[in-house]
């Protein structure tokens, strides 16, 4: 489809998938993303050149959640090396709820099956380098503005709050890590969980996570500074959780139906790209039984079967 065409076939497309919000709920398990609106939908798709189409909603600002995983782990494998990271989380999906902590009693030796899951973004977060919870943050928001081509994205502290103040079951996967000796005998718990919901509660914009994601579509490289940012083999690795479990235990279905690698968060994001073309940053508040955009999933599984963008 010629670029003219996606410029006036986008708006059409995100109207007709608007129409699934009614399908899903905005969160509610963390109060402050209660307030989003539930029939909202935006996509930004931005190209190599730094072409950008948009249609909806995309103005408005929503946290990352869990998206921000797959940049954490980038700066964690940075920091660490592939072994650091690897021997405190594995490698592989769990098919249970992101948030849950089954297999970390049931299965030997109790790290995480993976980093995308809420226990083992925990695990990940212990690992970026800093001398103090503050100083991790300020090393993970810097870069993620340097992967955003030189934002300056903060944090809503008001989400932040609302999400400390409500984390009983990431507490509890916090604690259990810490005795399972994941997390080490010098780590303290609350330190760890507050690095973890504050770049959760980093505040971005489509446009924004459509340039996150190109650096990523294009393995570290971002083509709009010329610039080596992240090294391809980190890339590799984080695109290929994403496709394993960036759409939480509906990776599968996304895989078949849409099959590009993605990332979702609780707010109604969604982080996309096409390797070597594209990055997409979606918005839909309205969330399935996965914790995924109902409509935003919508969105992606048509412009992907329209486009022929699938990587399989």
């Amino acid at each position: 489809m010629m670029m003219e065409q996606l410029r006036e076939t986008l708006p059409l497309w995100v109207q007709a998938s608007r129409l699934h919000a009614s399908e899903g709920q905005v969160a509610s398990y963390i109060p402050e993303l209660a307030k989003a609106p539930a029939d909202a939908l935006g996509v930004t798709i931005m190209g190599a050149g730094g072409e950008t189409f948009s249609a909806g909603e995309t103005d408005f600002p929503f946290t990352m959640q869990s998206i921000s995983k797959v940049f954490t782990l980038l700066l964690a494998l940075m920091d660490n090396g592939e072994d650091g990271v690897f021997a405190k989380v594995g490698m592989e999906p769990t098919g249970d709820d992101f948030n849950s902590m089954l297999k970390l009693e049931l299965v030997e030796p109790g790290k995480p099956f993976n980093p995308l899951i809420n226990a083992g973004a925990i695990a990940i977060s212990s690992l970026i380098h800093g001398d103090t919870p503050a100083a991790k943050t300020e090393r993970i928001l810097s870069f993620f503005n340097e992967a955003a081509g030189g934002a300056t994205l903060s944090v809503n502290e008001d989400v932040f709050r609302s999400e400390s103040a409500t984390a009983h079951r990431n507490r509890s996967l916090a604690y259990f890590l810490k005795d399972n000796e994941v997390l080490g005998e010098e780590i303290d718990v609350e330190d760890v969980l507050r690095v973890y919901f504050r770049h959760c509660s980093v505040e971005v914009s489509c446009n924004q996570l459509a340039r996150m994601a190109l650096l990523l579509a294009f393995d570290g490289f971002d083509p709009l500074v010329g610039r080596q940012l992240v090294p391809k083999r980190y890339v590799q690795i984080a695109k290929t959780f994403m496709i394993m479990c960036g759409m939480y235990n509906a990776s599968g279905e996304f895989a078949i139906k849409v099959g590009i690698p993605a990332k979702s968060g609780v707010s109604g994001g969604i982080l996309a790209l096409v390797p070597g073309r594209y990055g997409i940053g979606v918005i839909g508040p309205a969330l399935g039984a996965k914790g995924n955009s109902t409509a935003g999933v919508h969105l992606l599984e048509t412009m992907s079967t329209a486009l022929d963008w699938r990587i399989f």
